[in-house]
C-alpha cells in the first residue's frame, strides 16, 4: 500500500481500521467520485469497494487502493469482521449504522477530528483546484455582468451564472447561486426567486462552483443604475469594503478564527454597526463549501499555509438592503492572498 494520506488519519485515530463511506472523505482519500463506495483500511492494506456501476472507472483511476466489487448479500459488516476498533465519523453515520457497529462488538473511535485536520491544509494539488474553480467563478462574473437587464428575475440572472461557470471549466455549483434584489439583500441566505429587478435595485449574488472536485465561493454587491437613493448604502458598502481589506492586510498565519473575525468586527464596532454583522467573517473551503477552519467570534483554529478560507464581512439592515463582499482566500508565507478577484469597488451598472 502507497497512500500515505489514508495511513496518517489511520494512525492519527488509533483504531485498527478506518472505515469511510462519505462522499466527500471518501473523495478525499481516493480522488474519486462516486455516490456509493466504502474506503476500509488497516495499518497494511486499503481496499475500496463500490457497485458495479463504478467498478471500472474506479479500477482505472483510483491508485494506492485495491479495487473490489461490493459482496452483494453480505453487508459491511462482513468486510470488518476481524476488527474489534474502527474508525468512523461519529457526527456524519446515522443512528441505525451506530446500532449495527455497536450490536456486532465494535468499538468505535471518532475519524472526524483527524480528517478536519488534515482537510483544512491544501496540498498544491488542492490549490490548483481550488484556484480553477475561483478562475472560472470570476470570469463566469465577468461575463455577466453586461448581460444583466431590467426585469430579469433572480432565478433568470442565478441561471445564467451558473450557466457561464460552467462554459469556464466548472462541473456545477458549490451551492445554490443565492439572488437578491432590492431589499431582498438584507437576508444572508435569502432564497433565489422570482423578484423581477428594476432600475436602481440593490443586487447580491453569493456564488461559487466547483473543478476538479473544489469549491470556490464568493459575493458581489452592486447597483443596478444610479437613482440618486443610495447615499446611505454607498457609504456603507465603503465600510464593508475597508472591512474586508482590513483582514487581507492585517489576518497571518499563527492568528485564530476569532481574532481574524475581530478584524472586521471590530471596526464595525468604531462605526456602531457591529450589531448588523450577523455571521461569521469566514470558513474553510474546500471539498466541502463549510469546513475546517473557521473564523468566528468563539473559533481557536489556528490558521497556517495552505489553508484555504472565505473573507465575507456583512451587514444587513433588514426590510431595506445588505451588503456582504467576499473573496475566497488563502495563506502564502504567512499572508493572505486572494484567489478570486474580481472587482470589489462599487459596480453601477
Amino acid at each position: 500500500m502507497n497512500n500515505k494520506l489514508t495511513q496518517n488519519i489511520l494512525a492519527a485515530t488509533g483504531a485498527e481500521a478506518l472505515v469511510v463511506s462519505q462522499d466527500d472523505y471518501r473523495f478525499y482519500l481516493t480522488g474519486f467520485q462516486s455516490t456509493f463506495g466504502i474506503v476500509i483500511a488497516d495499518s497494511q492494506n486499503a481496499a475500496f469497494y463500490t457497485d458495479s456501476r463504478y467498478l471500472e472507472a474506479a479500477k482505472a483511476q483510483i491508485k494506492g487502493f485495491e479495487v473490489l466489487e461490493y459482496p452483494r448479500g453480505q453487508g459491511l459488516e462482513h468486510l470488518i469482521e476481524d476488527y474489534k476498533n474502527i474508525a468512523v465519523p461519529l457526527d456524519r453515520i446515522s443512528a441505525n449504522e451506530y446500532l449495527s457497529f455497536t450490536a456486532s462488538g465494535h468499538i468505535l473511535t471518532d475519524s472526524t477530528p483527524a480528517f478536519a485536520k488534515a482537510m483544512s491544509v491544501k496540498t498544491g494539488e488542492e490549490l490548483a483546484k481550488v484556484r480553477s474553480a475561483c478562475i472560472a467563478a470570476d470570469r463566469a462574473f465577468t461575463d455577466l455582468l453586461p448581460e444583466i437587464k431590467e426585469g430579469m428575475s433572480e432565478n433568470d440572472v442565478a441561471a445564467l451564472l451558473e450557466y457561464l461557470m460552467r462554459t469556464h471549466g466548472a462541473s456545477g455549483t458549490s451551492f445554490s447561486t443565492i439572488c437578491a434584489f432590492g431589499a431582498n439583500a438584507s437576508v444572508p441566505h435569502h432564497e433565489t426567486g422570482n423578484k423581477k429587478l428594476a432600475f436602481g435595485d440593490i443586487v447580491l449574488i453569493d456564488f461559487g462552483c466547483k473543478v476538479g472536485g473544489y469549491c470556490s465561493d464568493c459575493t458581489r454587491t452592486f447597483l443596478f443604475g444610479d437613482d440618486g437613493k443610495h447615499g446611505e448604502f454607498k457609504q456603507t458598502y465603503a465600510h464593508v469594503l475597508k472591512a474586508h481589506m482590513l483582514v487581507k492586510e492585517n489576518f497571518c498565519a499563527g492568528m485564530t478564527g476569532r481574532e481574524g473575525d475581530a478584524i472586521a468586527r471590530d471596526y464595525f464596532a468604531t462605526l456602531g454597526i457591529d450589531k448588523y454583522f450577523t455571521h461569521s467573517l469566514g470558513h474553510g473551503i474546500g471539498i466541502n463549501i463549510h469546513e475546517s477552519p473557521n473564523l468566528s467570534p468563539k473559533s481557536e483554529d489556528k490558521f497556517e499555509n495552505g489553508m484555504v478560507f472565505s473573507d465575507e464581512p456583512g451587514v444587513y439592515f433588514e426590510g431595506r438592503f445588505g451588503i456582504r463582499i467576499e473573496d475566497t482566500v488563502t495563506l502564502e508565507n504567512g499572508r493572505v492572498v486572494s484567489l478570486t478577484d474580481s472587482d470589489k469597488s462599487l459596480i453601477i451598472l
